[in-house]
C-alpha cells in the first residue's frame, strides 16, 4: 500500500510509532507498505481513521484524500 507509506512519512511517523498507536505489529506494518499482505477491511478502516483519509484514497481508487460524508 504505497498510499500508506506517503502519509506516514508525511505525517514524519515511524512504522513502530504507527503500528503502536494502532495497537499492531511493526512488522505488518511494514509489511502492509510494501504489499507483501493484503490488509483487511478492519485494518483499512483504522489506517484511513488514523490518516482522515478515505479508504479509496489509501487503495489509490481516487486522489483525493477528503472522506464523503
Amino acid at each position: 500500500m504505497k498510499r500508506l507509506k506517503e502519509l506516514r512519512k508525511a505525517k514524519k511517523i515511524s512504522q513502530l510509532k504507527l503500528a503502536l498507536d494502532l495497537n499492531m505489529n511493526q512488522n505488518s506494518i511494514s509489511r502492509y507498505e510494501t504489499g507483501e499482505h493484503q490488509a483487511d477491511y478492519k485494518t483499512l478502516i483504522a489506517f484511513a481513521d488514523y490518516f482522515n483519509v478515505s479508504i479509496d484514497y489509501l487503495l489509490e481508487r481516487t486522489d483525493n484524500p477528503k472522506m464523503n460524508g
